[in-house]
């Protein structure tokens, strides 16, 4: 009854990694951004102020995005699971929706407010993802074993 834990396994450590490599990436070149917007830099090689910081805001845009596609894909793959953890996973996607209208209309770092650029709301998606897939490790779905899902009203 344990043969989808390796999939959930290897999700989880994907869904992690591109959390934890997103939240890296603009971490970085928000701190490269303060660095030149504070004292301008003598380094003609490396790239413009306002060049990082459009870079930055499409990949964010991007990697919001991603994970909205991903949060899609969990709320309705988990049809038929407890509705505390349906609700996890719908508030992880107003969060991601939220963070990608946010940064799709930035055009710079500035338009963005502090609690955009926190990593606190990641890190309460990252949290509600390691609570579905402990729930899941423990308690896989019969259906996902079986064959085709039909979702139940009824919590399980």
């Amino acid at each position: 009854s344990d043969l989808p834990l390796p999939q959930i396994e290897v999700f989880k450590q994907g869904f992690n990694e591109k959390l934890q490599e997103g939240q890296e990436k603009l971490h970085q070149m928000w701190l490269d951004w303060s660095r030149r917007s504070s004292k301008e830099s003598t380094d003609e090689s490396s790239a413009e102020p306002e060049e990082m910081e459009s870079l930055a805001l499409l990949m964010a845009c991007s990697i919001t995005q991603q994970l909205q596609i991903s949060c899609c894909k969990i709320a309705s793959a988990i049809q038929g699971l407890p509705s505390s953890l349906q609700d996890k996973v719908k508030q992880s996607l107003s969060i991601v929706e939220e963070l990608h209208a946010s940064f799709s209309v930035a055009n710079s770092f500035q338009d963005l407010s502090s609690s955009v650029l926190s990593q606190t709301k990641l890190a309460v998606i990252q949290d509600y993802m390691e609570e579905l897939l402990d729930y899941l490790k423990n308690n896989t779905p019969l259906s996902w074993l079986v064959g085709p899902f039909s979702p139940r009203e009824r919590e399980v």
